[in-house]
């Protein structure tokens, strides 16, 4: 659960990155879609410390 979480979180903050260098409305949607899955990975990370997972 934490290998998603990590991977989410990167996938998120590149996502961020990506987006700012975009146009429009795309640039946009890229953002949202980056801190959709950067906010998951941070629920993922939470629960998994949580729940004492490995």
């Amino acid at each position: 659960m934490k290998v998603i979480a990590i991977l989410l979180i990167v996938l998120g903050a590149l996502g961020i990155f990506m987006g700012a260098m975009m146009f429009g409305d795309i640039g946009i949607a890229c953002i949202v879609g980056a801190l959709s899955a950067l906010l998951s990975g941070i629920g993922f990370l939470i629960a998994s410390k949580k729940s004492g997972g490995k």
